[in-house]
């Protein structure tokens, strides 16, 4: 069962010392925290995917998968790359410090733990976590799916929700890594914004639904801000089913014969060989009862509103 974050934050609390979990369990409790816990890495990685928390306190040196590892897994997921992640760890040497933070760590606390100290760091982590969550919020609630890549890596940084939905219906992953269309459109992009010359935006086509992505700003010197819209003609499609007595798969064939698109234009569009377009509209044909492209085109524009040819 996912937390009710309407009630209290999260925080997620990983050590394989049990006296520790118990002591800053109750802390966190007592302040009013939604606590979580985990006892090593494989068990912080599923609750951190599961529950999504609002900060993260992780030991940095454990049995197996050990802090460091731990946040680098969540850094590179789209899903868990936002959670900030504070450090605990009793080796204060200069290189471990290093590496708590070059793994994406935000802070860190030394042991022994100081409850007190912890509570300071989350507050003031915590505050800068909410309003960057509220920010993502109320992109997608204006309609901006928005998510932040770093080029260099090909690497989704971060994503909104509604980002994370889009980008799972069009491409079926999770994975932090970038579409290569995508990819290479945006370098193209980032590489005409250098030159200061006009971008322009990704269709992605899938059926009667396009995606479209824009590129909006620079975040770093390697990172971009891209903002994504969804244009869909689903109704229409839906439309011309119900009045030709359609098939989806007719149908769709049928939606991109009104947009003046070819047969090996619409094969690449749906993923069919172009025998198999043509297969289609043979049976589109039959069922219009006309025997021509700009026939069947010309049918559609009469009887189903809402459609223009492009």
């Amino acid at each position: 069962m996912l937390p009710d974050r309407s009630a209290s934050d999260v925080v997620l609390i990983v050590d394989d010392v049990p006296d520790n979990l118990s002591v800053l369990h109750d802390a966190l409790d007592e302040a009013g925290y939604m606590v979580l816990v985990a006892t090593n890495g494989e068990a912080a990685l599923q609750s951190a995917a599961q529950a999504v928390p609002d900060i993260i306190v992780l030991d940095a040196i454990m049995p197996g998968i050990d802090g460091f590892e731990v946040a680098r897994r969540l850094k590179a997921a789209p899903e868990t790359a936002h959670i900030p992640i504070v450090f605990m760890t009793g080796l204060t040497d200069t290189e471990h410090v290093v590496a708590a933070f070059q793994a994406g760590g935000v802070d860190y606390v030394t042991k022994p733990i100081k409850p007190k100290e912890v509570l300071a760091r989350i507050v003031t982590h915590m505050q800068s976590a909410r309003q960057a969550r509220q920010a993502r919020n109320a992109l997608d609630a204006f309609g901006h799916a928005t998510m932040a890549i770093h080029v260099g890596d090909a690497r989704i940084v971060w994503q909104t929700p509604l980002a994370r939905q889009l980008m799972l219906q069009y491409y079926t992953t999770t994975n932090a890594q970038v579409p290569l269309e995508l990819y290479e459109w945006l370098r193209a992009q980032a590489a005409a914004s250098a030159r200061g010359s006009e971008q322009k935006p990704l269709t992605v086509v899938r059926g009667a639904r396009q995606l479209v992505f824009t590129l909006q700003k620079r975040t770093t010197d390697d990172g971009w801000l891209i903002v994504m819209r969804e244009v869909s003609d689903a109704a229409t499609v839906e439309a011309m089913m119900q009045t030709f007595r359609l098939t989806l798969r007719e149908a769709e064939v049928l939606y991109w014969v009104v947009k003046g698109k070819t047969n090996r234009d619409i094969g690449d569009i749906l993923g069919l060989s172009p025998r198999t377009v043509t297969k289609h509209l043979e049976h589109v044909f039959r069922k219009q009862g006309v025997e021509t492209r700009t026939a069947a085109a010309n049918l559609v524009m009469s009887r189903v509103t809402g459609l223009a040819r492009q």
